[in-house]
């Protein structure tokens, strides 16, 4: 009888060792998703609140940012945002909802923003008017209130020697660039007159006049008008690592010397 009772408790034992290892294990799995969920969760506020990468994919800012530079982006700049809140994907185009900080971009900034026409796309270009300013253009010299933006003729041979390819055949001139605070570069094309002048308008309040620094051949607010301040996602701060990932024209290339080129 008690060699029977043994045998028959055997099986019972090892079924229950076999339930707590599977409630083991399941627990496991449970905890370790959790804490995945919990990370992602965390990096994606990170992201929509503070800091987050983009990738240049076209050259209408160069010679400030190659195709193929990844850059960092300051999302409170213009004040702390709740999370997700500017969120932008397809037919949904949040707007964002300010915790506190709110302010606005000065002129010379580079900022990234929802573009007007389809905010799930994303744009990078300089602030060159303010709301209220008047702004025009004429023969591609820039007026602010009526004054001309300053520029001077500057030297070009380093910027050509780190050039994108497609644009090496343009006839280009380089300026040193005054705007607001800011000192920085923008090319030409002398060949190109077709978008030389802009009709004087005001910059209606909450709305800012942006181009692109590579000034012949960027799709800014001299095509498509102005940019409203909830459009605006943040602040370009510097380049993290700069790339051209090859396709079509574009031959594989590192640039290690971008990395860390502050954006000004």
């Amino acid at each position: 009888m008690n060699d029977a009772n043994l045998d028959d408790s055997l099986p019972d034992i090892d079924k229950k060792s076999k339930e707590e290892v599977v409630l083991t294990k399941t627990e496991k799995a449970i905890k370790e998703f959790k804490s995945i969920s919990l990370i992602i969760i965390l990096v994606l506020i990170f992201r929509s609140v503070f800091f987050e990468p983009f990738r240049i994919p076209s050259g209408s800012m160069i010679p400030t940012l190659m195709i193929g530079d990844f850059i960092l982006v300051n999302k409170f700049s213009y004040g702390f945002k709740v999370p997700f809140s500017d969120l932008s994907i397809g037919d949904t185009n949040l707007e964002p909802k300010y915790l506190f900080g709110e302010s606005s971009p000065i002129r010379g900034d580079v900022i990234v923003f929802k573009y007007p026409k389809d905010p799930s796309i994303n744009y990078i270009k300089r602030v060159i008017g303010l709301p209220g300013d008047t702004i025009e253009i004429r023969s591609k010299i820039v007026y602010i209130n009526g004054e001309p933006l300053k520029v001077t003729e500057t030297p070009g041979k380093e910027i050509m020697a780190d050039m994108d390819d497609k644009f090496l055949d343009y006839n280009l001139k380089f300026y040193q660039s005054e705007t607001g605070t800011y000192k920085h570069i923008i090319q030409q094309d002398q060949d190109n007159y077709y978008k030389t002048d802009f009709e004087k308008r005001t910059i209606p309040e909450g709305s800012y006049f942006v181009m692109g620094d590579n000034r012949d051949f960027s799709y800014d607010s001299r095509f498509w008008g102005f940019v409203p301040h909830k459009n605006i996602k943040g602040r370009a701060l510097f380049v993290w690592f700069s790339m051209i990932i090859p396709f079509g024209e574009h031959e594989f290339k590192i640039r290690p010397w971008r990395i860390g080129t502050s954006i000004h």
